[in-house]
């Protein structure tokens, strides 16, 4: 039987009339890299990846997988070698009962959202809806309300995965504990293929209310250190960021001024305790010199996602960054707020989530993921002219250098820039997870199938 009738979906191997746009596809940047495999597989079933794995083994390809959301980076694409595409296995079912969900991993943050909401049940998806769930739980996952639910991976009860070898295993803290410690947080690193999970949902928050005031960037040391005290003194179901944006509007002509941003959103279980939780950032005994204020609105997960997706609209160029750090907030954002007002693109920002986990230890227990340091922040280069990639990756790596002068700084592995040096996975772990995620690649992957952390 030939390879490609082995396959419930389809082989497409470099050359195939179709190779360039499931390459293409392959990356949700618009920014692609060179990087070319030898072929590419788009799963139809989880059978379809022990058979892949096994073709992959047979021709002496090495494997990257996707699950279809944003790698700035673009890990999946790898020179030679079969890159196995996992955009086809979606779905969510749910048991409101035992308040789980069955998710392929595929199913976006959106596809989630809309499962769980008849049932009034919650999960801390993805900040941006058209975020799979496979890399984004694979890499720990900061999503909405995980100052309170903890870091999304810690809700991951079981996966489903398909070892190096061919067989398809179940991992749970009590079953392959030690592929499932790796599974949660391992990210793009990871040495096996996820095909499905089983989730621990929350309940719903009766009222999700937000808020926000925006000043000049000029205020960005008042604000960040004002905000970030302000922010750890509220309860953790509120969550609260700190944004420099290059341009208050971006499609202005000429771009309008950088700013900074203080936005909060409640998680709450009643109205009334919503807009109690906010009334602090409410009473910033400067907002009489904002820019604007929104006064705190109720919203939804759906909404939140409308609004987070605007940032990322399609078709764009990105390349990204992150930082964990023991400075302050008002340390590092002082330090980067030079390189926003000068960004070549008005539409790059720097995102700084405060407390963007759960510090609770069982919430960070059983797990390669774990917060890095007191401060978080990301960096986003985001333009559309692709003559303008050089200056946009430029003013990347300098918006970092600037923030992390020493270089030791901490990476979150989802976010990273993965492509800016070889220590950038390394230090996305404490030492001793990352010795033990080598040692585990080395007992279930010992013919290294798949490949490592991207690196130039």
């Amino acid at each position: 039987m030939s390879a490609e009738r082995e396959f419930e979906g389809v082989l497409i191997r470099r050359g195939d009339r179709d190779y360039d746009r499931a390459r293409a596809d392959a990356v949700w940047n618009g920014r692609k890299p060179r990087r070319t495999p030898d072929a590419i597989v788009r799963a139809a079933s989880a059978g379809d990846v022990a058979r892949a794995l096994s073709y992959a083994r047979s021709h002496g390809l090495r494997v990257s997988v996707r699950s279809g959301g944003h790698n700035w980076s673009g890990s999946p694409l790898r020179d030679g070698g079969l890159l196995i595409d996992l955009s086809g296995l979606g779905g969510c079912e749910v048991d409101p009962v035992s308040a789980t969900a069955t998710v392929g991993p595929a199913a976006t943050g959106r596809d989630l959202v809309a499962a769980l909401a008849p049932h009034e049940l919650a999960f801390p998806v993805g900040h941006c809806p058209t975020v799979a769930v496979g890399g984004f739980l694979l890499s720990g996952g900061l999503g909405w309300n995980s100052r309170a639910w903890g870091v999304s991976c810690a809700d991951v009860q079981e996966i489903e995965a398909v070892t190096a070898d061919g067989r398809t295993v179940n991992c749970s803290e009590t079953e392959n504990s030690d592929l499932f410690w790796a599974a949660r947080g391992a990210g793009p690193g990871f040495f096996a293929v996820v095909t499905r999970f089983r989730l621990g949902l929350h309940p719903q928050p009766a009222a999700i209310v937000t808020t926000s005031l925006t000043f000049p960037l000029a205020e960005v040391g008042r604000v960040a250190a004002w905000g970030e005290r302000t922010a750890r003194e509220l309860p953790p179901y509120v969550e609260t960021s700190l944004v420099l944006r290059a341009s208050a509007d971006p499609a202005a002509t000429p771009p309008a001024g950088p700013q900074v941003v203080i936005a909060a959103t409640s998680f709450a279980a009643s109205p009334d305790e919503a807009l109690a939780s906010l009334a602090p950032v409410a009473a910033c005994p400067f907002a009489a010199g904002a820019d604007s204020r929104q006064a705190p609105e109720p919203t939804s997960f759906a909404a939140l996602h409308t609004g987070a997706d605007s940032l990322w609209p399609p078709d764009h160029r990105y390349a990204a960054d992150t930082l964990w750090s023991a400075e302050s907030y008002e340390t590092q954002l002082t330090r980067m707020a030079d390189a926003v007002a000068h960004a070549p693109s008005p539409r790059s920002l720097v995102l700084a989530p405060v407390q963007p986990v759960s510090e609770e230890p069982g919430l960070l227990r059983n797990m390669s993921f774990s917060p890095l340091g007191r401060s978080y922040c990301v960096s986003y280069a985001i333009w559309d002219d692709p003559g303008a990639d050089e200056a946009n990756a430029r003013w990347l790596r300098g918006v970092e250098a600037a923030a992390d002068p020493s270089g030791h700084g901490g990476r979150y592995v989802a976010e990273a820039d993965l492509e800016a040096g070889a220590d950038r996975a390394r230090r996305s772990y404490a030492p001793a997870d990352w010795d033990r995620l080598q040692e585990l690649k080395a007992r279930w992957d010992p013919e290294n199938l798949f490949h490592a952390y991207l690196a130039p």
